[in-house]
């Protein structure tokens, strides 16, 4: 073992006695200083805008005003936080802290700067932790003499609710100093996952689809916003991804989504959207502008009409996971339902009409295969109980007839037909099955492991559940039958199949 990897580092061995430095002085850093404050550190705050960590002091100050008024916090402690957290004037002022964390502006060369400085300025058992979103600890380090004390310390905003830190490696991050931040970041209350340097480290890379398969879909006018939304919602998401792009900034979502298509050296997967950069370049950039997809917020959907009327015989066909889910939801609605098992498709046969699980095939292929023109493809129901609106496609020859008794059925269940153009892969089969895809490749290529995938997702940006989570419930052949359905219509390397996917199909039942 070599001398560093044998250091204490002292953030580890100090706990609470530490001193933290935290450089950055707006909402982010603000965050990050409140929750070192509350776990006993002193904390010195550090930011070159003349009056801004006065200003973020006070903003923390009313924050625990808030939790003392409300009775989660005692005065006597409010009081107490407060006094462990000063403005520092310069970066000189640090040179006695056990942990610096630097939330300045999201470039390059301003951050390599001043690690660089602070590299000289601490003691060489100080960690020097970066909370950067999306530019490489390893290029962060490069130029400084002891880079194997630099660490990734991703926090989400808002800091203090949010649970996650992603404890980022370099190629010369020391294993003791990674694993001394994770151990910190548990002692402040939060779920820390380990990371590999990668465009995106684990939540930016693995949520690209939740917004690129929903630009996708709009850009071949397959719905409108509204639509959308409710369908993603409906599948357990709390947001859907416009309204979500909508409150996060189209030019900061358009960037990060830039960001990692550049360095991922124009990969498919990752290509931005010219439907979101129309809206950057409107000016329409969401909530804080008054403008995005919505103007202001979107209004509520109207409540699902009852229906209490005589359905047709219905029949719940194939096998599988989610095709059990529907025939349990059906029969949780006092519908008299009959069982295909045996028959070569899943999803549901009313009267003549089909209506396929979505496989990433058109309806109008799956109509034209089969000579069957009396067919529909439908979404995946991942959360039936929770749906107010599942999406439907028709094959062309469909009609009216077709899709008032379909609209009738969905209503018996509790939900609204969601039209939808014949787009492959409608809205949710689509939206997770890449998302399941691409945490199959952050683990195959060593991003990180299954659990953290799983964890990353849920407490950083609040999915219903986690890659590896989904995949047992939809099975890895119906993933991968819905992504091969999409590369086939597609013919776009973006809809390819993660080797670890594709192995999951092949591994014993």
């Amino acid at each position: 073992m070599n001398e560093n990897a044998m250091k204490q580092w002292r953030v580890a061995g100090e706990a609470a006695q530490a001193t933290v430095g935290v450089i950055g002085a707006g909402v982010m850093g603000a965050g990050i200083a409140q929750v070192a404050a509350q776990a006993g550190h002193a904390v010195k705050l550090l930011d070159v805008r003349e009056g801004a960590a006065a200003a973020a002091i006070a903003s923390i100050a009313k924050a625990l005003d808030g939790l003392v008024a409300k009775g989660r916090m005692e005065a006597a402690e409010r009081d107490a936080v407060l006094a462990r957290i000063s403005p520092a004037a310069a970066t000189a002022e640090l040179a006695d802290v056990a942990l610096v964390i630097e939330v300045i502006v999201e470039k390059l060369e301003p951050k390599q700067a001043l690690l660089r400085e602070l590299d000289t300025l601490l003691p060489a058992d100080a960690i020097i932790a970066s909370n950067t979103s999306s530019i490489s600890i390893t290029a962060l380090a490069n130029g400084m003499t002891n880079p194997q004390r630099l660490v990734g310390m991703h926090f989400f905003n808002p800091v203090p609710l949010m649970k996650l830190v992603e404890v980022v490696w370099g190629a010369e991050t020391e294993a003791s100093v990674a694993d001394a931040i994770h151990a910190l970041s548990k002692r402040w209350g939060k779920t820390p996952v380990h990371a590999k340097s990668t465009p995106g480290f684990i939540v930016n890379r693995i949520a690209r689809p939740y917004y690129a398969e929903t630009l996708a879909v709009l850009q071949e006018q397959g719905a409108e916003p509204a639509v959308l939304d409710r369908a993603l919602r409906g599948a357990g998401f709390r947001m859907g991804p416009c309204e979500l792009m909508d409150l996060i900034g189209h030019d900061t979502n358009y960037l990060v989504t830039q960001s990692v298509f550049d360095a991922n050296f124009g990969d498919k997967r990752y290509v931005p959207s010219l439907v979101q950069k129309a809206l950057v370049d409107g000016g329409r950039l969401g909530r804080k502008v008054g403008k995005g997809f919505y103007v202001g917020t979107p209004a509520a959907a109207a409540p699902v009409p009852a229906f209490d009327g005589e359905l047709p015989v219905l029949s719940v066909c194939g096998r599988g996971a989610l095709v059990e889910r529907l025939a349990d939801w059906m029969t949780q609605k006092g519908l008299n339902i009959t069982r295909g098992e045996s028959a070569d498709w899943s999803g549901l046969q009313i009267g003549d009409l089909q209506v396929h699980l979505t496989s990433g095939r058109c309806a109008a292929q799956l109509a034209h295969e089969r000579s069957h023109p009396q067919l529909a493809v439908m979404d995946w129901p991942l959360a039936p109980d929770r749906a107010d609106g599942l999406a439907v496609a028709f094959a062309p020859q469909a009609g009216e007839a077709a899709r008032q008794l379909l609209t009738q059925l969905w209503h018996a269940l509790g939900w609204e037909l969601l039209l939808l153009r014949d787009v492959p892969g409608l809205a949710v089969a689509r939206t997770v099955a890449m998302l399941v895809n691409e945490g199959a490749d952050a683990v195959w290529q060593g991003v990180c492991d299954e659990q953290g995938a799983d964890l990353a997702m849920k407490l950083g940006v609040n999915y219903p559940a986690g890659p590896f989570e989904w995949l047992p419930l939809l099975g890895a052949p119906r993933v991968s039958e819905l992504l091969d359905g999409l590369f086939e219509a597609y013919r776009s390397e973006r809809y390819r199949i993660s080797p670890l996917l594709r192995q999951r199909c092949w591994a014993p039942a």
